[in-house]
């Protein structure tokens, strides 16, 4: 096979990426070592930013997002029995909007099989070759039979885990990474939300997190030890944790039922350079990773794409590699500000096992800080609906 760009991994990045290239008249194969069933039953984070909006809209794929997404002008902040809201429309003039990842990913499948591009399911041993020449080829077995395609460009979009971070040298990348000594213990309920807004809850017990898909469907979340099991919480205790994380007044309006989906996530921070090697371009997880508590994983996938997308835009039509050229820098440079902004909400709304009285304190008086200074309250907004491309 022969094709312009190869993207290896068929999520959400690899498709709005395909998708985008698409309407410029640019061919692309994506290699999925899944199923697209396996793919879209994911349970992912639902929130998007004003940037990953934009996309979906210039991709011709907002139809749906537009008419079932719901708009979010702020977020709350609690600690103790206190809460405030932090309003985004109010502070800065814009929004976020709740459309969960598997709606996202799901709508553009949908447009990939309108448009025929071509996408390749269970695909296994797949090896990215010669990306450091002018010539890249990727080979891969599919029913037991070896293929290979021809390419001007490969993009890695294929996660963690992904062969396309490993293809590049150790003796070129240079990893950075901090583990937090905790995870987030989430379920998946048949439940109206307890608020219209995001609650996120810092308490003497824990992290917790109210969030929602749509109006029957809501996602908590609490803080636990890496080590726990989500096969060791009922329902019960989970709902009962739950409440003492929150203000009185919200967690008796709070209302429980069956978990549709429970499981443990690992909190990490996590970024690789170079993004770039050759004609081989990493975009989203297969880059970095941020904890979820500033809700930019999704979101900085988004913006790869966008740097990506412009640049072999501007490749093919214009003939000029300048945004190739800088492309991993540019990514870069939003990748460690969303970074830092995960980080910062991350060590704002935790507990960690080796805080001190003195630490405790500190960590009050920033969220104290918070609720009444609007200047930190800009920044916080202005980086939770995502800071400009």
């Amino acid at each position: 096979m022969r094709t312009q760009v190869v993207i290896v991994g068929g999520g959400p990045s690899g498709l709005l990426l395909g998708q985008l290239l698409h309407k410029h008249g640019i061919e692309t194969v994506i290699l999925e070592r899944k199923t697209r069933e396996y793919v879209l039953a994911r349970i992912r984070a639902g929130i998007l930013e004003t940037g990953l909006v934009n996309m979906m809209r210039e991709a011709g794929v907002a139809e749906r997002m537009d008419r079932e997404c719901f708009v979010h002008h702020g977020t709350c902040i609690s600690y103790e029995n206190e809460m405030f809201d932090i309003n985004f429309q109010k502070l800065i003039g814009q929004n976020v909007i709740v459309y969960g990842q598997t709606e996202v990913t799901h709508d553009l499948y949908d447009a990939r099989a309108a448009i025929g591009a071509k996408t390749i399911f269970e695909v296994e041993n797949v090896r990215i070759c010669d990306a450091d020449r002018d010539a890249p080829y990727v080979t891969f077995h599919t029913d037991g039979t070896e293929q290979r395609i021809d390419c001007d460009f490969i993009a890695g979009c294929d996660g963690f885990h992904g062969v396309s971070r490993k293809t590049i040298p150790e003796t070129v990348r240079r990893e950075y990474e901090k583990i937090f000594p905790f995870g987030w213990l989430g379920i998946l309920s048949e439940t109206p939300p307890v608020h219209e807004e995001l609650i996120y809850a810092n308490s003497t017990r824990g992290f917790a997190l109210c969030s929602m898909r749509n109006e029957n469907l809501s996602r908590y979340y609490v803080q636990c030890e890496l080590t726990d099991k989500a096969e060791n919480w009922s329902d019960d205790a989970f709902w009962d944790e739950l409440k003492r994380r929150l203000p009185e007044a919200i967690a008796e309006r709070l209302v429980t039922g069956p978990s549709i989906e429970k499981s443990i996530a690992p909190l990490r921070s996590f970024v690789t350079e170079p993004m770039r090697w050759g004609r081989l371009f990493l975009c989203g997880d297969a880059a970095h990773i941020v904890p979820p508590t500033g809700a930019k994983g999704l979101n900085t996938a988004a913006s790869d794409v966008h740097y990506l997308y412009e640049a072999l835009v501007q490749y093919y039509r214009d003939n000029e590699d300048e945004g190739i050229e800088r492309y991993s820098e540019k990514a870069l440079a939003r990748v460690w500000k969303a970074e830092r902004f995960s980080w910062a909400t991350t060590n704002l709304l935790h507990r960690f096992p080796d805080q001190t009285p003195f630490d405790l304190k500190m960590q009050r008086a920033e969220i104290e800080s918070l609720h009444h200074n609007e200047i930190a309250q800009r920044w916080f907004a202005q980086n939770y609906v995502g800071l400009p491309y």
